[in-house]
């Protein structure tokens, strides 16, 4: 035990070197969340620095120097309890400073915890060239301290491990992409490992055939035009992914479309191979867009679901105003409804009573006609007046099947 500390006191001496004037014992360690740490600030003798002049700051901020103990003339000690997870990835700045402020010395803090088994390991090829993968950290993900991530595969029978080296082009945080020398109808094993100074796991194996996981491009030359003058009705039509010309496969194809001032989109999913469909039920005279995606199902006899394109870009259209809404009219209320029947119906029958005498057995056939006569003369039903009644008794009396004349009196059935 006495050799133990005389090495510990006698190490930091025999580290200086030409340029130093102290040290830090112990140099960049790393520990786990709620540890305690006694570090020991050495300076060289030739300095003529007593260790009693000596201060300590932690990320710039000076501590406490009842957390301080004097070595010896040459050594200062802070002791720490109780750490929180690092400030920065890159550790903490533990540093030794004199009397005057002058940095003597530094050491770096790693505080943080192990970490855990990466999950949620995925993939995907694009139109099987490549191979993009993703994962998400275990347990809560957060560390404290810079922790490695690397993504390994092989063939599964055969072949040399190998490493991912690209971790930038997928653009996700946990990501990483293999863009060539990828085999076809043999599976792979893929698999990550997660490594800090505190520790290391790994996350479960998955096995995948590339044909498997292919995802494409979202759809060209997405069209939506009108069709014809129907109003409530928009046609899409696309082009397959030109990337997979060349393969056999059985795509399927989803649209989804909103309103212009909307954010909610309505999917179609029923839409199959087809490359083109008509949306039915839309509003007259509104902007639509629309937008389409493809999933290349069973590429050379593949059983698995596939994989979703991303979305293509929006495209607009819209759909043809009514010819009601042109006018400028309202659909009238059922109030204002009932009120216009009643006043029609008065004006019908005040006629008859006054132009068609001894007629019986009316029918409301004569009422449509009535009608009928209202729409072909351009007029609405307020702007009938007595000259325009007049007009309608020339085929008002040609429903009434016989005319006879009693007595020099006209009688008329009406049927």
């Amino acid at each position: 035990m006495i050799s133990l500390l005389f090495l510990i006191l006698l190490a930091p001496r025999a580290f200086f070197s030409a340029t130093q004037v102290a040290v830090i014992f112990p140099q960049d360690p790393a520990l786990r969340i709620g540890s305690s740490l006694t570090a020991t600030c050495t300076v060289s003798s030739e300095t003529g620095l007593h260790a009693s002049t000596l201060y300590w700051t932690l990320n710039g901020k000076r501590l406490a120097g009842s957390t301080y103990a004097v070595v010896n003339s040459n050594a200062l000690s802070v002791t720490l309890h109780r750490l929180n997870g690092s400030q920065q990835q890159s550790g903490d700045n533990l540093v030794c400073h004199g009397g005057d402020g002058h940095v003597l010395a530094g050491s770096c803090l790693y505080v943080g915890m192990p970490p855990e088994k990466p999950i949620n390991l995925t993939c995907w090829s694009r139109n099987t060239k490549d191979l993009s993968c993703k994962w998400t950290p275990g347990g809560q993900g957060e560390t404290f301290i810079r922790t490695k991530y690397t993504l390994k595969y092989k063939l599964r029978w055969y072949g040399k491990e190998k490493k991912c080296e690209d971790y930038t082009t997928v653009q996700q945080r946990y990501s990483c992409y293999i863009p060539r020398d990828l085999a076809l109808f043999t599976p792979y094993e893929i698999w990550v490992e997660a490594a800090n100074q505190l520790g290391s796991d790994t996350s479960d194996v998955i096995t995948l055939d590339i044909l498997d996981v292919v995802t494409t491009d979202p759809p060209d030359n997405v069209l939506v035009s009108r069709v014809g003058e129907l109003e409530d009705q928009l046609t899409v039509r696309w082009a397959s992914p030109p990337a997979l010309k060349d393969f056999l496969f059985q795509a399927k194809y989803q649209i989804r479309y909103r309103l212009e001032d909307s954010a909610e989109w309505k999917v179609v999913d029923d839409v199959g191979n087809q490359t083109s469909c008509r949306l039915a039920g839309l509003r007259a005279g509104t902007v639509y867009f629309v937008q389409v995606r493809c999933n290349p199902v069973g590429i050379y006899g593949s059983r698995k679901a596939g994989i979703w394109s991303d979305w293509s870009h929006p495209t607009a259209a819209s759909t043809p105003i009514s010819e009601r809404l042109q006018s400028g009219s309202c659909e009238p209320k059922s109030s204002e409804q009932n009120s216009t029947l009643r006043r029609e119906l008065k004006q019908f029958f005040g006629w008859v009573r006054k132009h068609a005498y001894g007629c019986s057995g009316m029918s409301i056939k004569l009422y449509d006609q009535w009608r009928v006569w209202l729409q072909k003369s351009h007029k609405t039903r307020n702007q009938v007046g007595k000259e325009d009644l007049s007009l309608f008794s020339l085929p008002f009396m040609s429903s009434c099947h016989a005319v006879s004349v009693l007595n020099g009196k006209k009688k008329t059935d009406f049927r």
